[in-house]
């Protein structure tokens, strides 16, 4: 196995290690962000609008489709390794001539498979509650699959450098949901306070949020440009972090 053939064996097998237990994998998150919406659009619709008219469950549909994208992406790369590194089958990535690059955008580009099929998963069931326009198609795609690509590298971070569940869950737990949860998701960051304002701006996950949420409606918070070079240094930041972990063999050849 070596060059594209050994990438591509890799990926391969990481679409077919989600994608075989689909029920689990694809469907269960649908079902939850449609249990969020069911609730947090009949308890709020009527009683908020963020931007002038934009329902509040209209505003609510992306910020759970791009919710969706981010933590599935995570949760792709991060089990895989951890697994893999438990049974002890991770030797048999490690042992054929495979780069790190080559692992690294196996791993990375499953996640983003698989955070872009429970996105449009999502998108697709809740898309029947209320009507949503296309302002910036383009803005959508470009922050849906670098935020797969963020999170799928996060969870590649994070999947290094766990050597048990109990780590995976509080890397998980502590830093993803938290992040997740107070990036704009449900609410738009202009009716906070000044100060939670800017503190909002010190999280990654609200500029994928708000500029993803820009390609639907035309408006956002901040600029969608200012935005994109955001979400895209942090992205290659975290790439390099990655790829310079995979090199080193850190916490996986022993």
């Amino acid at each position: 196995m070596s060059g594209f053939n050994g990438f591509r064996t890799l990926f391969y097998k990481e679409i077919l290690r989600f994608w075989k237990v689909a029920f689990q994998t694809v469907l269960a998150p649908v079902i939850t962000a449609l249990l969020y919406l069911t609730i947090f659009g009949h308890a709020l619709r009527g009683h908020v609008q963020v931007y002038p008219g934009v329902e509040y469950t209209s505003f609510l549909i992306p910020g759970l489709v791009m919710m969706s994208v981010l933590q599935n992406a995570f949760a792709n790369s991060s089990s895989s390794l951890i697994q893999s590194k438990i049974t002890g089958n991770l030797v048999f990535v490690l042992l054929p001539p495979l780069s790190h690059y080559e692992m690294y955008c196996a791993y990375v580009l499953a996640s983003v498979v698989r955070g872009l099929a429970v996105g449009f998963g999502v998108f697709i069931v809740t898309i029947w509650f209320v009507p949503l326009s296309f302002s910036a198609p383009l803005m959508i795609v470009a922050f849906a699959v670098l935020g797969a690509g963020i999170l799928g590298t996060l969870g590649l971070i994070a999947g290094i450098w766990a050597e048990k569940f109990d780590q995976l869950a509080a890397f998980q737990n502590f830093l993803i949901m938290p992040l997740t949860f107070l990036s704009g998701v449900f609410y738009s960051t202009h009716t906070l306070p000044p100060v939670w304002r800017e503190v909002s701006r010190l999280n990654p996950f609200f500029y994928m949020i708000d500029g993803f949420r820009y390609g639907f409606f035309g408006v956002s918070d901040i600029d969608p440009l200012v935005s994109l070079g955001i979400v895209a240094g942090f992205f290659v930041v975290l790439a390099v972090v990655a790829m310079r972990m995979l090199a080193s063999g850190y916490k996986l050849r022993h």
